[in-house]
């Protein structure tokens, strides 16, 4: 996976739809160059895992997602074996000496791969995402760390399986907790945060065929005045260019009170949300 410059990074991001500033094109053209693992660290909803998506499709690569959630444990993450189908052949085998049937099962026949290791093994260009890292326990960033260290995986029953050709790594993080320095160290940072009313703007024209400058606009500064709340959950630029959809799938060309009023259930999923923001954008939308 290769890129002939930051320019090119950017420019190939932008014609699919993710238009990314000077910081993210030049870490995602880094990343690629020096074959390190990308942490991608910000509040929730700012583009994240659709860089991973992005780089993916510009790449014409498979992406392997993890989505980490506390809990998730290394037969989850890397790979287990298939114990039923285990099971039935240790009774089909009857009499048969154990130590054959031993190494009957532990094969790759009964094998199930998990992201990590199904990224390893592909020989084919992989983007792999490591989504919301953060939501793991600290036991995941130790396998992690011997993953991303060498990528290579050792199967006590099968060997060590080394990757023939390594995948492009996004670990993407809110920040609910801070991850290991050791983790930090095998990667290149990059933090991203909501962007600007004007790149938003340019975003959601992007992404939205058909809308008017006007009105992208007008959706961007009303979204960067709701973020500016204290809010439970900030909109997403997903959210945004939903309801910049939406606004256009009701015929509306323009954001005003009773538009805002009868769609801000795109943007904000909570009551005492949607209250706060009426009472800030009454009066301002008119």
């Amino acid at each position: 996976m290769t890129f002939t410059s930051p320019g090119d990074v950017r420019e190939r991001l932008a014609s699919v739809g993710y238009l990314p500033d000077d910081a993210i094109a030049t870490t995602v053209y880094l990343a690629a160059a020096l074959g390190k693992p990308l942490l991608v660290e910000g509040p929730a909803g700012v583009g994240k895992t659709e860089l991973a998506k992005a780089v993916a499709e510009i790449t014409q690569a498979a992406l392997v997602r993890l989505q980490c959630y506390e809990g998730l444990d290394e037969p989850r993450a890397l790979y287990e074996w298939n114990y039923k189908k285990q099971l039935l052949r240790i009774q089909a085998a009857g009499d048969q000496d154990w130590s054959a049937t031993h190494d009957d099962i532990f094969t790759e026949e009964f094998l199930l791969e998990r992201p990590l290791l199904t990224a390893i093994r592909r020989a084919d260009p992989t983007v792999l995402l490591i989504d919301e890292t953060d939501k793991a326990d600290v036991e995941v960033e130790g396998l992690l760390l011997e993953v991303l260290s060498d990528f290579q995986v050792t199967i006590p029953e099968l060997g060590t399986i080394t990757a023939v050709r390594r995948p492009f790594v996004v670990l993407t993080s809110n920040a609910t907790r801070e991850l290991s320095e050791a983790l930090k160290r095998r990667c290149l940072y990059l933090h991203l945060d909501y962007p600007s009313p004007e790149r938003e703007r340019d975003i959601v024209k992007a992404r939205v065929p058909g809308i008017e400058d006007a009105l992208a606009g007008r959706l961007a500064q009303v979204v960067a005045t709701l973020r500016a709340l204290e809010l439970k959950k900030a909109p997403s630029i997903a959210e945004t260019i939903d309801w910049a959809r939406t606004l256009l799938a009701l015929g509306l060309d323009h954001l005003d009170a009773d538009a805002i009023n009868a769609t801000l259930g795109v943007v904000l999923k909570h009551n005492s949300d949607q209250e706060r923001a009426r009472k800030e954008l009454d009066g301002s939308s008119r």
